[in-house]
């Protein structure tokens, strides 16, 4: 068994979060992606983040027509903070047998030196599949100074240029802006039905 973990807040989630999680399972020969959605992120303290229920909500419509793609629950159901060591961690427990390719983008690659006990990280899971934007290049060479062991781990997962962020989506809402094809149609339904993003 091979298991992508794709974490994230999900607020909400798109269209390019399902094509990475769709591109990365194809090229990794992940058997599942977990989705683990994290309820309280330690590096977004401060910020504004939707009620855990209405991302719950999103991502589960957003993924529920898929049998690859399953919702974890890890960092839902335990107190903050929530560091992916941590998490990675229980997901072991729970999956002894299972391979763990823990999944980002490049942009966190580039800044796992300043997660939360990196060393510890790498070495808990099996590897770490970066899905680069074309024509990003990593400095595997400098990580490998600053984290021993990172480099032979990471596997690169080639995914179209997609510019969406969910930043931008809640943006567009706030601002009465477009914003229906950045969305799976049930998640673009949920934010007009319940008001999301609009303050």
């Amino acid at each position: 068994m091979v298991l992508g973990v794709f974490g994230g807040t999900f607020d909400p989630p798109h269209l390019g979060h399902l094509i990475l999680a769709q591109e990365a399972q194809s090229q990794l020969g992940l058997d599942k992606v977990l989705w683990v959605l994290t309820a309280g992120p330690p590096h977004k303290t401060g910020q504004i983040i939707t009620a855990l229920q209405h991302r719950l909500d999103m991502l589960s419509v957003a993924t529920c027509d898929n049998p690859d793609f399953e919702i974890s629950r890890v960092d839902i159901d335990r107190p903050a903070p929530h560091y992916a060591v941590d998490t990675l961690r229980l997901i072991a427990r729970s999956h002894p047998e299972a391979e763990l390719i823990y999944l980002m983008g490049g942009d966190s690659l580039h800044d796992l030196p300043t997660w939360f006990k990196p060393d510890e990280f790498v070495n808990a899971c099996d590897a770490i599949g970066v899905m680069a934007r074309p024509g990003e290049q990593a400095n595997l060479d400098r990580l490998e100074k600053q984290i021993p062991g990172i480099a032979h781990k990471v596997r690169f997962v080639e995914a179209p240029l997609l510019e969406i962020a969910s930043s931008d989506i809640r943006a567009r809402v706030a601002q009465g802006r477009l914003f229906r094809y950045y969305l799976p149609p049930a998640v673009y339904q949920i934010i007009l039905d319940r008001k999301l993003y609009l303050e």
